[in-house]
């Protein structure tokens, strides 16, 4: 009877944890001087086709060395191969104190429209996929808790020609850190059945200290004001450009 009794209480505390264990998808578009409609950035930062020095990831503020050297909440857990060819690197993180995973992709820059449409399809809860580690079954594209885009905003200069779904299925949250990207990301994300809890009013610089302060908050548990405020503070302190603007810069969900 006893021994039963603790297989029981095992299972019980086994399906809470993992029930508990949350997902988090960060999908990068690499900085592209030559395929993207941006202002050139130097070349070594602005090259699409190499994520080691590139200005959103392996640069000072970029994804990869601010998670992995410039906080200590978040520890890599591991490299990870990619079968998917413009996938440049992948690297998996768990939080230091909460049962939260975190994946990042970082997309080859010139395939920037792919980027955004895997995004908006993870979005509508499409494409998911697991990823095993430390004993966990973690899951990630559509079936990640929350979904973030850090780049360009590549709707400025394409359109996309998504079917979504219908889905019954809770709302995923998602962050939009490129620039207006409120203006030119709601009639997808609104077709996606998403909820936007920070996206962008103006020009933005997409740096991973105001994707880590917005993920902070969704990991409180704080609302989507929160979060935008969050978000404002850790801007100004790095870019200096004033709390009002920043506070301009930065909203949660949508305008109407």
């Amino acid at each position: 009877m006893i021994r039963n009794l603790l297989i029981i209480l095992a299972l019980v505390f086994f399906t809470k944890s993992y029930a508990e264990t949350r997902t988090i998808h960060v999908f990068v578009a690499l900085c592209d001087n030559e395929f993207q409609g941006i202002v050139p950035v130097p070349e070594k930062i602005g090259n699409g086709k190499d994520p080691k020095l590139n200005l959103y990831w392996g640069a000072g503020y970029g994804v990869k060395s601010f998670f992995k050297l410039k906080t200590k909440e978040w520890r890599l857990v591991k490299q990870l191969a990619s079968t998917n060819p413009i996938i440049l690197d992948r690297l998996l993180f768990k939080h230091a104190t909460k049962d939260v995973y975190l994946l990042a992709d970082a997309y080859d820059g010139e395939k920037i429209k792919t980027c955004v449409e895997d995004f908006l399809k993870a979005s509508n809860t499409q494409n998911g996929f697991k990823i095993t580690a430390n004993n966990l079954e973690l899951n990630f594209g559509g079936d990640a808790d929350l979904m973030a885009y850090v780049g360009h905003d590549g709707l400025m200069d394409f359109d996309v020609n998504i079917t979504y779904k219908e889905i019954n299925k809770k709302k995923r949250d998602i962050i939009v850190l490129a620039c207006f990207s409120r203006d030119y990301f709601t009639p997808e994300i609104r077709k996606a059945h998403a909820n936007p809890i920070l996206w962008t009013t103006h020009l933005m610089a997409p740096e991973a200290y105001t994707l880590k302060a917005a993920i902070d908050g969704w990991i409180n548990n704080e609302n989507g004001k929160q979060i935008d405020e969050r978000a404002a503070q850790a801007y100004n302190k790095y870019q200096k450009c004033g709390i009002r603007g920043a506070r301009n810069l930065f909203t949660t969900g949508y305008k109407n």
